[in-house]
């Protein structure tokens, strides 16, 4: 089970939104290199990174702040927001991503996906952002007619390395993950889940650890990391099944 800090970037800064509206943007760090090395030294061995400023525009923006992740950390990193074509797939995987994670274009051009997969095996993500219960897409600026398992089960057999779903009514606003939905999806699949928005305290890392959870890949935090709700050492120990302190709520 993995906990994936996230470094969402606007700008070129460390920021968090609130339901994904860029209007609500709160600067947690300059230097997205520094944080990712931060990360790392608190024990965390994935990082999940967000271009917003990408995911808006169809394009990547955020180029030099991820390329300076990159380099500042040796921890395998993710990246999504405006990932259209496979020569930006090729592109951000030959500069060392370990994962690109494709969002809009899964909605728009699913055999892209696909193709991306056959090229690139288990380098392909698939993000699922959701609002009231069908897919969000162009940086969660549009709602389509998709529903998150119909739109999930086009990849069943594609190869895809795992699907992110982020509820985005819980996103940055700290009440909880949304996990009926999140277990409902990955019942659903086989492919692995991640879960994302809205993961508010060491209540929540619990809860990963029930037994209906654990057909998860893990959860991405970012909010409740920056804002000290989490504490990454406690949170680490009982994902990994080793003494911590006593659950906070």
């Amino acid at each position: 089970m993995i906990l994936f800090p996230a470094i969402d970037l606007k700008d070129g800064q460390c920021v968090r939104l609130k339901h994904g509206d860029m209007a609500t943007a709160i600067i947690y760090n300059d230097d997205p290199a520094a944080q990712a090395k931060a990360f790392e030294e608190q024990g965390f061995e994935w990082l999940h990174v967000v271009d917003l400023n990408g995911a808006f525009q169809g394009q990547s923006v955020n180029s030099a702040a991820v390329g300076a992740i990159l380099k500042a950390t040796k921890n395998p990193v993710q990246l999504g927001g405006g990932i259209r074509t496979l020569e930006q797939i090729e592109d951000w995987l030959d500069r060392g991503l370990a994962r690109v994670i494709l969002g809009t274009v899964a909605v728009r051009d699913p055999d892209l996906v696909r193709q991306a997969c056959k090229a690139f095996p288990g380098k392909v993500a698939v993000g699922i952002d959701a609002k009231g219960g069908k897919v969000a897409v162009e940086g969660w600026a549009e709602a389509s007619s998709l529903g998150v398992i119909e739109l999930a089960r086009k990849f069943e057999g594609a190869g895809v390395a795992a699907i992110i779903y982020t509820d985005i009514d819980r996103d940055g606003v700290l009440t909880g993950i949304n996990w009926d939905a999140t277990i409902d999806l990955a019942d659903a699949v086989s492919i692995p889940v991640i879960a994302s928005g809205g993961l508010a305290s060491i209540a929540d890392i619990v809860r990963m650890t029930m037994p209906d959870a654990q057909k998860l890949e893990g959860a991405i935090s970012g909010r409740a990391l920056y804002d000290g709700r989490i504490d990454p050492t406690e949170a680490l120990a009982i994902l990994q099944g080793r003494p911590a302190t006593e659950a906070r709520s």
